[in-house]
């Protein structure tokens, strides 16, 4: 490890904290985590499972459901093995390398979810407002090519943040980082020299991402409720809107977490720093939980293939 002036320093790794401030409750603390973390990775690979032997889920949103769950299995495993390594064994060590690479994938594939939302709302605008031309306007290949296009969104947007950290501002105050995994703002609070512009371009992206696709997923669902609202019968109104229940729960699940601690982290100056990371931690948590659950309970053909499941194992105990 170098150092610059006796100040600034070029260290190979850094040290994560965990969640700083609460280190005596950190066993206590993984047990929570490490269920949550569990219930994550059953839930939704069990709904990646579920969609690929039922023959009648394959359709567009439910192909648009598989990649949300590929996306919170790469979320939650990109912070909890390690949040719980610090936890069990006081394994905070992360190398340079490693801690960009996790910086990577966490606002990355934040990032493609996002996309993936805005995807599924374009869907459910298609099958209700233009429900003729849904089949021929959602094949397979459009699907795959709008999961295509949030990756490489995701990709494109975020790629340059831990450049512009390595070439812009490689010499560090210190190697300590008080988060529970390297979070860009986190780190570039550590960096010695003018972070200005990592602050810009990082604000820019939360706007582009959050501000604009929150905005085009309300539009869509403006005009899917005008189209709603102009059928004959309430059953019909009511029967309609179930099918986008599953994805508005799934939306605000996704949106509301990160907004409150995106408003936190600027403003809440006189917040707690345990509150910080706990909520940093929670908005990579609660949509990998929630989501799987969420369209096991909405969706009819997913609960009935799981009540199928369950009753063939009974049957065979």
């Amino acid at each position: 490890m170098l150092t610059f002036h006796n100040v600034c320093l070029a260290p190979s790794s850094f040290q994560l904290t965990g969640i700083p401030g609460l280190e005596s409750l950190h066993i206590w603390l993984s047990i929570p985590f490490s269920s949550m973390y569990l219930v994550a990775v059953v839930g939704n690979a069990t709904i990646l499972a579920v969609v690929r032997v039922e023959h009648s889920l394959h359709q567009p949103m439910y192909f648009f459901l598989c990649m949300l769950a590929i996306i919170d299995l790469v979320l939650s495993t990109s912070t909890m093995p390690k949040l719980l390594g610090i936890f069990w064994f006081g394994a905070g060590d992360i190398g340079l390398d490693a801690c960009f690479a996790q910086m990577f994938l966490i606002h990355c594939f934040a990032t493609v979810e996002s996309g993936i939302f805005l995807a599924m709302a374009f869907d459910r605008y298609v099958a209700i407002c233009n429900p003729l031309h849904h089949t021929t306007v959602l094949t397979h290949t459009m699907v795959g090519r709008l999961g295509m296009a949030a990756l490489c969104r995701g990709v494109l947007y975020i790629g340059p943040l831990p450049l512009m950290i390595c070439l812009r501002l490689p010499l560090y105050k210190t190697c300590v980082i008080s988060h529970s995994y390297c979070e860009h703002m986190a780190v570039v609070t550590l960096t010695c020299g003018d972070s200005r512009i990592n602050n810009i371009y990082g604000l820019s992206i939360g706007f582009l991402v959050l501000i604009l696709d929150s905005m085009a997923i309300t539009a869509s669902y403006v005009m899917i409720f005008r189209t709603v609202i102009g059928l004959s019968t309430p059953e019909a109104r009511l029967k309609t809107l179930g099918t986008c229940g599953s994805h508005i729960c799934a939306i605000l699940i996704f949106y509301v977490p990160i907004a409150v601690s995106s408003l936190i982290h600027r403003f809440g100056h006189q917040v707690p720093p345990p509150i910080h990371t706990l909520l940093a931690n929670f908005y990579l948590l609660i949509p990998p939980i929630l989501n799987p659950i969420i369209y096991a309970v909405c969706t009819k053909q997913i609960r009935e293939r799981l009540l199928q499941i369950l009753k063939t194992e009974t049957k065979i105990k």
